[in-house]
């Protein structure tokens, strides 16, 4: 029989086998796939595992995986399948001179998943931790556990957000994220919310409820740890109204860099003279 304490180690991470869960610790090196390093170390209640495989891989190796169970870890729902294989963080690769020791952790394992393999009516994997911030093509976005930002940069945002303004989302207003892989096509953050909003614009560059990345800008180690620390809040939070707060002061300068951005779209006709004048009214009420 499995120890409690038992290890079992392989390429980019090492597997502890406890009682009711696996703790997985993913290495830091140069090898090891950024994703694995920003994780850091992963506690899976067997709870959230509904199957457990053991199949040939690649170049004389052998990949244990752990099958999450649909709805039990906001990672792999952020994820919504669009992990590359070597990045899976429920695969272990080992060599296949340690088959015979991978399948005997493997029936070990099996012996103690739960009968039940529906989807997980909760979450039974830990969220990354809050806080948490990455840089986008068009913005910085942070989340503090509570409330997710978007603040522009002047060089990469579109006309339609700098009209718009920077954001604030708290998580209460929330049902949810679209997360998009840079390494699938073009990568974006879009918040999901709880109240529909009109006319929200299909192309995430537009919409300032996104922010959009490519593989040089929030890449998949920040980003996808992002969306699943904010899917797992939106989750959990219970709808509430959102009281109205004062809006922050600002650097002087910041404002006057916006200020001078606007006019630039002003005078490029992307922004009317009404959009002008009451972007401007608002950025110079921040002072």
């Amino acid at each position: 029989m499995a120890r409690m304490g038992d290890v079992l180690a392989g390429f980019h991470a090492a597997w502890e086998f406890e009682s009711d869960s696996v703790l997985i610790r993913f290495e830091r090196g140069i090898r090891t796939p950024k994703l694995f390093q920003a994780l850091g170390e992963r506690r899976i209640p067997l709870d959230a595992v509904a199957a457990v495989t053991l199949t040939p891989g690649k170049r004389g190796t052998v990949v244990l995986r752990a099958v999450p169970r649909p709805g039990a870890d906001p990672l792999m729902e952020a994820a919504a399948g669009q992990l590359k294989e070597g990045c899976d963080p429920y695969r272990l690769v080992l060599p296949a001179d340690r088959e015979t020791l991978a399948e005997y952790y493997a029936d070990e394992l099996r012996a103690r998943l739960p009968a039940d393999d529906e989807p997980a009516e909760r979450f039974l994997v830990e969220p990354p931790e809050a806080p948490l911030t990455f840089k986008a093509y068009d913005g910085k976005a942070s989340f503090d556990g509570r409330t997710v930002s978007f603040r522009w940069f002047w060089t990469g945002a579109s006309s339609a957000k700098w009209k718009a303004g920077d954001q604030t989302f708290p998580v209460s207003a929330l049902s949810g994220v679209e997360w998009r892989s840079p390494e699938v096509f073009e990568g974006h953050l879009r918040l999901l919310r709880r109240e529909p909003v009109a006319a929200q614009p299909a192309q995430a560059d537009q919409d300032p409820a996104a922010v959009v990345f490519g593989l040089g800008y929030g890449p998949v180690h920040e980003s996808l740890p992002f969306a699943a620390a904010v899917l797992a809040a939106a989750r959990s939070a219970s709808p509430a109204p959102v009281a109205a707060s004062a809006v922050p002061r600002r650097d002087p300068a910041d404002i006057a860099d916006r200020i001078r951005h606007l006019g630039e779209l002003h005078e490029a006709g992307l922004v009317t003279d009404e959009e002008f004048s009451t972007k401007k009214a608002e950025l110079l009420a921040q002072l």
